[in-house]
Protein backbone atom coordinates (compact mmCIF):
# COMPACT_ATOMS: atom_id res chain seq x y z
CA UNK A 1 0.00 0.00 0.00
CA UNK A 2 1.41 3.37 -1.08
CA UNK A 3 0.48 6.90 -0.04
CA UNK A 4 0.40 8.10 -3.65
CA UNK A 5 0.53 6.50 -7.11
CA UNK A 6 1.97 8.67 -9.90
CA UNK A 7 0.97 7.50 -13.37
CA UNK A 8 3.23 8.86 -16.09
CA UNK A 9 6.98 9.05 -15.65
CA UNK A 10 7.83 11.83 -18.07
CA UNK A 11 9.30 15.13 -16.94
CA UNK A 12 6.33 16.25 -14.84
CA UNK A 13 5.49 12.80 -13.43
CA UNK A 14 9.08 11.98 -12.46
CA UNK A 15 9.51 15.42 -10.84
CA UNK A 16 6.30 14.93 -8.86
CA UNK A 17 7.28 11.45 -7.69
CA UNK A 18 10.75 12.64 -6.73
CA UNK A 19 9.38 15.56 -4.72
CA UNK A 20 6.91 13.35 -2.87
CA UNK A 21 9.59 10.76 -2.15
CA UNK A 22 11.77 13.53 -0.69
CA UNK A 23 8.88 14.33 1.65
CA UNK A 24 9.06 10.77 2.97
CA UNK A 25 5.88 9.45 1.35
CA UNK A 26 5.54 5.93 0.00
CA UNK A 27 5.24 6.49 -3.75
CA UNK A 28 4.66 4.27 -6.78
CA UNK A 29 5.76 5.69 -10.13
CA UNK A 30 4.32 3.97 -13.20
CA UNK A 31 5.59 4.63 -16.74
CA UNK A 32 4.36 2.86 -19.85
CA UNK A 33 7.31 3.45 -22.18
CA UNK A 34 10.95 2.37 -21.87
CA UNK A 35 13.15 5.02 -20.29
CA UNK A 36 15.39 7.04 -22.62
CA UNK A 37 19.17 6.81 -22.59
CA UNK A 38 21.85 9.36 -23.43
CA UNK A 39 25.00 8.82 -25.47
CA UNK A 40 27.52 11.66 -25.55
CA UNK A 41 27.77 13.40 -28.96
CA UNK A 42 24.58 11.70 -30.15
CA UNK A 43 22.27 13.74 -32.44
CA UNK A 44 19.82 16.07 -30.71
CA UNK A 45 16.28 14.86 -30.14
CA UNK A 46 13.62 17.11 -31.72
CA UNK A 47 11.69 17.39 -28.45
CA UNK A 48 13.39 20.39 -26.87
CA UNK A 49 12.06 22.73 -24.18
CA UNK A 50 13.02 26.24 -23.10
CA UNK A 51 13.41 25.64 -19.36
CA UNK A 52 12.96 28.83 -17.31
CA UNK A 53 15.16 29.79 -14.38
CA UNK A 54 12.23 28.99 -12.07
CA UNK A 55 12.03 25.45 -13.47
CA UNK A 56 15.80 25.07 -13.07
CA UNK A 57 15.43 26.08 -9.41
CA UNK A 58 12.85 23.34 -8.92
CA UNK A 59 14.99 20.71 -10.66
CA UNK A 60 18.00 21.79 -8.60
CA UNK A 61 16.01 21.56 -5.36
CA UNK A 62 14.88 18.07 -6.34
CA UNK A 63 18.53 17.06 -6.87
CA UNK A 64 18.20 16.40 -10.61
CA UNK A 65 19.66 19.49 -12.28
CA UNK A 66 23.33 18.62 -11.79
CA UNK A 67 22.96 15.36 -13.75
CA UNK A 68 20.99 17.13 -16.47
CA UNK A 69 23.56 19.91 -16.79
CA UNK A 70 26.39 17.40 -17.11
CA UNK A 71 24.72 15.83 -20.13
CA UNK A 72 23.80 18.62 -22.56
CA UNK A 73 22.14 22.00 -21.98
CA UNK A 74 22.36 25.34 -23.79
CA UNK A 75 21.84 28.56 -21.82
CA UNK A 76 20.07 31.47 -23.51
CA UNK A 77 20.04 35.08 -22.36
CA UNK A 78 17.61 36.77 -24.72
CA UNK A 79 14.42 36.43 -26.71
CA UNK A 80 13.15 38.56 -29.55
CA UNK A 81 9.81 38.91 -31.35
CA UNK A 82 8.99 40.81 -34.53
CA UNK A 83 6.81 40.81 -37.62
CA UNK A 84 8.38 43.59 -39.68
CA UNK A 85 12.09 44.35 -39.39
CA UNK A 86 12.56 47.48 -37.28
CA UNK A 87 9.45 46.79 -35.17
CA UNK A 88 11.16 44.40 -32.77
CA UNK A 89 10.75 43.66 -29.09
CA UNK A 90 13.83 42.14 -27.46
CA UNK A 91 14.16 40.88 -23.89
CA UNK A 92 17.53 40.31 -22.24
CA UNK A 93 18.47 38.65 -18.97
CA UNK A 94 20.57 41.63 -17.87
CA UNK A 95 17.37 43.71 -17.68
CA UNK A 96 16.51 41.61 -14.62
CA UNK A 97 20.04 41.45 -13.29
CA UNK A 98 20.40 37.84 -14.47
CA UNK A 99 23.05 36.21 -16.62
CA UNK A 100 20.55 33.92 -18.37
CA UNK A 101 16.80 33.47 -18.86
CA UNK A 102 16.96 29.70 -18.87
CA UNK A 103 18.23 26.72 -20.83
CA UNK A 104 17.32 24.82 -23.96
CA UNK A 105 17.21 21.17 -22.92
CA UNK A 106 16.03 18.00 -24.62
CA UNK A 107 13.00 16.58 -22.84
CA UNK A 108 14.62 13.14 -22.69
CA UNK A 109 17.58 14.48 -20.71
CA UNK A 110 15.34 16.09 -18.10
CA UNK A 111 13.53 12.77 -17.72
CA UNK A 112 16.84 10.89 -17.40
CA UNK A 113 18.11 13.30 -14.73
CA UNK A 114 14.94 12.96 -12.65
CA UNK A 115 14.90 9.15 -12.82
CA UNK A 116 18.59 9.10 -11.90
CA UNK A 117 17.83 11.18 -8.78
CA UNK A 118 15.03 8.75 -7.85
CA UNK A 119 17.61 5.99 -7.31
CA UNK A 120 18.39 7.52 -3.91
CA UNK A 121 14.80 6.97 -2.68
CA UNK A 122 13.85 3.35 -1.92
CA UNK A 123 10.44 4.63 -0.78
CA UNK A 124 9.60 5.21 -4.47
CA UNK A 125 8.62 1.93 -6.12
CA UNK A 126 8.96 2.06 -9.90
CA UNK A 127 7.24 0.12 -12.65
CA UNK A 128 8.36 0.69 -16.24
CA UNK A 129 6.74 -0.95 -19.24
CA UNK A 130 3.23 -2.34 -19.60
CA UNK A 131 0.66 -2.98 -22.31
CA UNK A 132 -2.58 -2.64 -20.36
CA UNK A 133 -3.55 -0.59 -17.33
CA UNK A 134 -6.79 -0.61 -15.38
CA UNK A 135 -7.98 0.76 -12.06
CA UNK A 136 -10.85 0.59 -9.62
CA UNK A 137 -11.70 2.48 -6.46
CA UNK A 138 -13.17 0.86 -3.38
CA UNK A 139 -13.63 2.34 0.10
CA UNK A 140 -11.52 5.37 -0.81
CA UNK A 141 -8.57 3.32 -2.11
CA UNK A 142 -7.50 3.06 -5.74
CA UNK A 143 -6.03 -0.20 -7.02
CA UNK A 144 -4.08 0.03 -10.29
CA UNK A 145 -3.38 -3.18 -12.23
CA UNK A 146 -0.73 -3.52 -14.92
CA UNK A 147 -1.06 -6.34 -17.47
CA UNK A 148 -3.36 -8.23 -15.10
CA UNK A 149 -0.52 -9.17 -12.73
CA UNK A 150 1.20 -6.19 -11.03
CA UNK A 151 -0.91 -4.19 -8.61
CA UNK A 152 -0.46 -0.96 -6.66
CA UNK A 153 -2.87 0.58 -4.16
CA UNK A 154 -3.16 4.09 -2.69
CA UNK A 155 -5.88 6.57 -1.68
CA UNK A 156 -4.53 9.10 -4.18
CA UNK A 157 -3.69 8.89 -7.90
CA UNK A 158 -1.75 11.63 -9.68
CA UNK A 159 -2.46 11.88 -13.41
CA UNK A 160 0.82 12.81 -15.11
CA UNK A 161 0.09 10.84 -18.27
CA UNK A 162 -0.21 13.72 -20.70
CA UNK A 163 -2.84 15.49 -22.78
CA UNK A 164 -4.69 12.27 -23.67
CA UNK A 165 -4.77 11.17 -20.04
CA UNK A 166 -6.37 7.81 -19.30
CA UNK A 167 -6.29 8.60 -15.59
CA UNK A 168 -8.31 11.77 -16.14
CA UNK A 169 -11.03 9.67 -17.76
CA UNK A 170 -11.10 7.39 -14.68
CA UNK A 171 -11.86 10.49 -12.60
CA UNK A 172 -14.66 11.55 -14.94
CA UNK A 173 -13.19 15.04 -15.39
CA UNK A 174 -14.33 16.87 -18.51
CA UNK A 175 -12.34 19.16 -20.81
CA UNK A 176 -12.79 22.48 -22.54
CA UNK A 177 -10.74 22.24 -25.74
CA UNK A 178 -10.35 23.36 -29.32
CA UNK A 179 -8.02 23.05 -32.27
CA UNK A 180 -6.09 26.02 -33.64
CA UNK A 181 -6.32 24.68 -37.21
CA UNK A 182 -2.55 24.83 -37.35
CA UNK A 183 0.23 22.29 -37.02
CA UNK A 184 3.86 22.75 -36.02
CA UNK A 185 7.05 21.37 -37.55
CA UNK A 186 10.19 20.98 -35.43
CA UNK A 187 13.53 20.46 -37.15
CA UNK A 188 16.97 20.05 -35.59
CA UNK A 189 19.45 21.88 -37.82
CA UNK A 190 23.15 22.45 -38.27
CA UNK A 191 23.80 26.20 -38.62
CA UNK A 192 26.45 27.89 -40.72
CA UNK A 193 26.94 30.67 -38.16
CA UNK A 194 28.17 30.16 -34.60
CA UNK A 195 25.84 29.42 -31.71
CA UNK A 196 23.46 32.23 -30.83
CA UNK A 197 22.52 33.08 -27.26
CA UNK A 198 18.96 34.23 -27.96
CA UNK A 199 15.76 32.55 -29.05
CA UNK A 200 13.57 34.42 -31.52
CA UNK A 201 10.38 34.26 -33.55
CA UNK A 202 9.07 36.18 -36.54
CA UNK A 203 5.38 36.33 -37.40
CA UNK A 204 4.03 35.58 -40.87
CA UNK A 205 0.44 35.49 -42.20
CA UNK A 206 0.58 31.68 -42.11
CA UNK A 207 1.98 31.53 -38.56
CA UNK A 208 5.21 32.25 -36.67
CA UNK A 209 8.64 30.80 -37.40
CA UNK A 210 11.06 30.48 -34.50
CA UNK A 211 14.56 29.39 -33.56
CA UNK A 212 15.86 27.68 -30.42
CA UNK A 213 19.66 27.85 -29.94
CA UNK A 214 21.61 24.71 -29.09
CA UNK A 215 25.30 24.06 -28.49
CA UNK A 216 27.96 24.77 -31.14
CA UNK A 217 26.53 24.89 -34.68
CA UNK A 218 23.21 23.33 -33.69
CA UNK A 219 19.71 24.68 -33.31
CA UNK A 220 16.03 23.85 -33.65
CA UNK A 221 13.70 25.66 -36.03
CA UNK A 222 9.96 25.78 -35.35
CA UNK A 223 7.54 26.31 -38.26
CA UNK A 224 3.82 26.93 -37.69
CA UNK A 225 1.51 26.62 -40.67
CA UNK A 226 -1.69 25.01 -41.96
CA UNK A 227 -2.08 21.25 -41.37
CA UNK A 228 -1.79 20.70 -45.13
CA UNK A 229 1.45 22.67 -45.45
CA UNK A 230 3.05 21.01 -42.39
CA UNK A 231 2.03 17.56 -43.68
CA UNK A 232 3.74 18.42 -46.96
CA UNK A 233 6.91 19.53 -45.15
CA UNK A 234 6.89 16.51 -42.85
CA UNK A 235 6.92 14.14 -45.83
CA UNK A 236 10.00 15.76 -47.37
CA UNK A 237 13.50 14.36 -47.20
CA UNK A 238 16.00 16.19 -45.00
CA UNK A 239 17.66 17.61 -48.14
CA UNK A 240 14.40 18.97 -49.58
CA UNK A 241 13.30 20.33 -46.20
CA UNK A 242 16.68 22.05 -45.88
CA UNK A 243 15.92 23.97 -49.08
CA UNK A 244 12.49 24.98 -47.76
CA UNK A 245 13.86 26.22 -44.42
CA UNK A 246 16.60 28.23 -46.09
CA UNK A 247 14.04 29.78 -48.44
CA UNK A 248 11.44 30.69 -45.81
CA UNK A 249 13.32 31.51 -42.57
CA UNK A 250 15.15 34.74 -41.67
CA UNK A 251 18.81 34.72 -42.71
CA UNK A 252 20.09 35.18 -39.13
CA UNK A 253 21.46 31.63 -39.06
CA UNK A 254 23.29 31.67 -42.35
CA UNK A 255 22.66 28.48 -44.29
CA UNK A 256 21.17 25.61 -42.31
CA UNK A 257 21.07 21.86 -42.84
CA UNK A 258 18.13 19.83 -41.47
CA UNK A 259 19.25 16.79 -39.46
CA UNK A 260 15.87 15.46 -38.24
CA UNK A 261 12.30 16.65 -37.99
CA UNK A 262 8.84 15.88 -36.57
CA UNK A 263 5.42 17.55 -36.45
CA UNK A 264 2.35 17.80 -34.22
CA UNK A 265 -1.05 19.59 -34.16
CA UNK A 266 -1.69 22.65 -32.00
CA UNK A 267 -4.46 22.25 -29.45
CA UNK A 268 -5.62 24.02 -26.33
CA UNK A 269 -7.43 22.16 -23.59
CA UNK A 270 -8.18 22.81 -19.95
CA UNK A 271 -9.66 20.39 -17.44
CA UNK A 272 -12.88 21.56 -15.81
CA UNK A 273 -11.51 20.40 -12.45
CA UNK A 274 -7.99 19.56 -11.26
CA UNK A 275 -9.15 16.85 -8.85
CA UNK A 276 -12.06 14.46 -8.41
CA UNK A 277 -12.62 11.06 -6.80
CA UNK A 278 -9.12 10.87 -5.33
CA UNK A 279 -7.41 11.73 -8.65
CA UNK A 280 -5.32 14.88 -9.17
CA UNK A 281 -4.28 16.26 -12.57
CA UNK A 282 -0.76 17.62 -13.04
CA UNK A 283 0.84 19.10 -16.18
CA UNK A 284 -0.60 18.31 -19.62
CA UNK A 285 -3.36 16.13 -18.19
CA UNK A 286 -4.78 19.35 -16.71
CA UNK A 287 -3.88 21.86 -19.43
CA UNK A 288 -2.20 22.25 -22.79
CA UNK A 289 -1.25 25.56 -24.31
CA UNK A 290 -0.25 27.08 -27.62
CA UNK A 291 3.54 26.48 -27.66
CA UNK A 292 4.15 30.01 -28.95
CA UNK A 293 6.16 31.09 -25.89
CA UNK A 294 7.47 27.67 -24.93
CA UNK A 295 5.61 27.72 -21.62
CA UNK A 296 4.05 24.23 -21.62
CA UNK A 297 6.71 22.36 -19.64
CA UNK A 298 7.31 25.33 -17.36
CA UNK A 299 3.61 25.46 -16.47
CA UNK A 300 3.81 21.75 -15.67
CA UNK A 301 6.75 22.34 -13.33
CA UNK A 302 4.79 25.19 -11.70
CA UNK A 303 2.05 22.63 -11.02
CA UNK A 304 4.61 20.29 -9.44
CA UNK A 305 6.02 23.05 -7.22
CA UNK A 306 2.55 24.11 -6.06
CA UNK A 307 1.41 20.54 -5.36
CA UNK A 308 4.55 19.77 -3.35
CA UNK A 309 4.09 22.95 -1.30
CA UNK A 310 0.43 22.16 -0.59
CA UNK A 311 1.22 18.57 0.41
CA UNK A 312 4.16 19.62 2.60
CA UNK A 313 1.96 22.04 4.57
CA UNK A 314 -0.83 19.48 4.83
CA UNK A 315 1.57 16.83 6.17
CA UNK A 316 2.93 19.27 8.76
CA UNK A 317 -0.64 19.77 10.01
CA UNK A 318 -1.43 16.05 10.02
CA UNK A 319 -4.04 16.39 7.27
CA UNK A 320 -5.08 13.61 4.91
CA UNK A 321 -3.62 14.38 1.48
CA UNK A 322 -6.67 12.90 -0.26
CA UNK A 323 -9.07 15.29 1.51
CA UNK A 324 -10.86 17.62 -0.88
CA UNK A 325 -9.94 20.63 1.26
CA UNK A 326 -6.24 19.89 0.62
CA UNK A 327 -6.66 19.23 -3.11
CA UNK A 328 -8.75 22.40 -3.50
CA UNK A 329 -5.75 24.46 -2.36
CA UNK A 330 -3.70 23.05 -5.22
CA UNK A 331 -6.43 23.84 -7.76
CA UNK A 332 -6.77 27.41 -6.46
CA UNK A 333 -3.01 27.91 -6.74
CA UNK A 334 -2.71 26.68 -10.31
CA UNK A 335 -5.96 26.85 -12.28
CA UNK A 336 -6.24 30.67 -12.50
CA UNK A 337 -2.55 31.07 -13.43
CA UNK A 338 -2.75 28.40 -16.13
CA UNK A 339 -5.93 29.97 -17.53
CA UNK A 340 -4.27 33.40 -17.60
CA UNK A 341 -1.27 32.06 -19.53
CA UNK A 342 -3.53 30.15 -21.97
CA UNK A 343 -5.67 33.23 -22.61
CA UNK A 344 -2.66 35.52 -22.97
CA UNK A 345 -1.08 33.24 -25.55
CA UNK A 346 -4.37 32.99 -27.44
CA UNK A 347 -4.80 36.77 -27.59
CA UNK A 348 -1.20 37.14 -28.81
CA UNK A 349 -1.66 34.36 -31.36
CA UNK A 350 -4.97 35.65 -32.75
CA UNK A 351 -3.76 39.25 -32.88
CA UNK A 352 -0.87 38.24 -35.13
CA UNK A 353 -3.12 36.09 -37.32
CA UNK A 354 -5.22 39.04 -38.50
CA UNK A 355 -4.33 40.55 -41.88
CA UNK A 356 -6.52 43.67 -41.40
CA UNK A 357 -4.27 46.70 -41.98
CA UNK A 358 -5.36 48.65 -38.82
CA UNK A 359 -4.68 45.57 -36.68
CA UNK A 360 -1.33 45.01 -38.38
CA UNK A 361 -0.25 48.62 -37.76
CA UNK A 362 -1.47 48.52 -34.15
CA UNK A 363 0.33 45.31 -33.26
CA UNK A 364 3.64 46.46 -34.71
CA UNK A 365 3.38 49.79 -32.89
CA UNK A 366 2.62 47.80 -29.72
CA UNK A 367 5.88 45.88 -30.18
CA UNK A 368 7.77 49.16 -30.44
CA UNK A 369 6.05 50.52 -27.32
CA UNK A 370 6.76 47.31 -25.42
CA UNK A 371 10.42 47.57 -26.45
CA UNK A 372 10.70 51.08 -25.01
CA UNK A 373 8.60 50.79 -21.84
CA UNK A 374 11.07 49.21 -19.46
CA UNK A 375 8.70 48.47 -16.50
CA UNK A 376 6.24 46.72 -18.84
CA UNK A 377 9.05 44.68 -20.39
CA UNK A 378 10.39 43.65 -16.99
CA UNK A 379 6.97 42.61 -15.74
CA UNK A 380 6.29 40.50 -18.85
CA UNK A 381 9.75 38.93 -18.71
CA UNK A 382 9.50 38.07 -15.01
CA UNK A 383 6.14 36.41 -15.56
CA UNK A 384 7.40 34.44 -18.56
CA UNK A 385 10.35 32.98 -16.64
CA UNK A 386 8.38 32.28 -13.48
CA UNK A 387 9.83 34.94 -11.17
Amino acid sequence: MQDVIVIGGGMVGAATALGLAKQGLQVALIEKNPLPTFVENSPYDVRISAISVASVELLDKLGAWQAIEQMRVCPYDGLETWEIDGFNTAFHANELGLDKLGYMVENNLIQIGLWDALKAYPNCTQAVGFNQISANQQDGVWTVTLDQDRQFSAPLLLACDGANSVVRSWAGIGLTSWQYRQHCLLAVVKTELLQQSATWQQFFPTGPRAFLPLEDHNGCVVWYDSPQRIAQLQQMSEAKLTDEVNAHFPSRLGKVEVVSHASFPLTRQHAQHYYKNGIVLVGDSAHTINPLAGQGVNLGFKDVKALLEVFEKALSKGENLADEAVLKRYELKRKPDNLLMQTGMDVFYKTFKSELLPVKVARNLALVVAERVSPLKKKALKYAIGL
